[in-house]
Formats: C-alpha cells, structure tokens, sequence
C-alpha cells in the first residue's frame, strides 16, 4: 500500500496563507480533498504527474494552488491564500494511478491521513 503523509495544517485567521505539503508515491494523478464539519468529503484540486495540467473546484479557485516541489518530485503542496472560516476542514492529500480526474473518493486508490485546517478569528 504507497503511503502518503500530509503535514502544514493549523489553525489560522481569515486572510491568512497556510500551505500544506505531502510526501506521494509515483502516481498518475495527485490531488487534495476536504472534508468540512457537518458536509460531507469533497474534491478540490488536482494535478497530473508533470503538473502541467490542473483543475480546481470553484470554491478554492484563485486561491489555492497545487503544485511540486521542484527538488523532490514526491513531495506537492497545496497553497493556500485568503483563507476564510468557510475553509475549515480536515484536508487529505490523495494519489489515483489513472490519468483521469475523478471527482469522486472511488476515483482515488491512496489516501493520507488528514490534516485539520482551522480558519477563525
């Protein structure tokens, strides 16, 4: 089973920056989901392995960024700007070996653990 971590969660003000990083196996597809408190997990963003093609949910675009560490290609990162209280959520990091985005959790085959994000004055 590839193991993936995340790390970079916190608990921020709104306006705040925050990036989240995570270690991925090689993998066709990487991407980030979130799960709010009381909705249910949801697909926010995602990238192919070159990370030349990207796709953002109309929530985070704009504000949030995937993209790879330059010197280690198993490591990604979600930046993300302007944080507001309606970001708060548990954030995973997740793998797919098919080069097909999938906007459901079905699509994806390896999961991090999850990261808690908290934005609040």
């Amino acid at each position: 089973q590839a193991q993936i971590s995340e790390s970079g969660g916190g608990s921020v003000q709104p306006g705040d920056s925050l990036t989240l990083a995570c270690t991925v196996p090689m993998a066709s597809t990487l991407g980030w989901f979130r799960y709010p408190p009381g909705f249910e997990r949801r697909f926010i963003a995602a990238m192919n392995w070159r990370g030349d093609e990207k796709v953002y949910m109309p929530p985070v675009k704009g504000r949030f960024t995937i993209d790879r560490d330059s010197a280690n290609q198993n490591k990604i990162y979600l930046r993300m700007n302007n944080l507001q209280p309606d970001d708060t959520a548990v954030y995973y990091c997740v793998a797919s070996d098919s080069p097909s985005v999938r906007y459901d959790e079905a699509g994806w085959q390896y999961w991090g653990q999850g990261t808690q994000v908290t934005v609040s004055s």
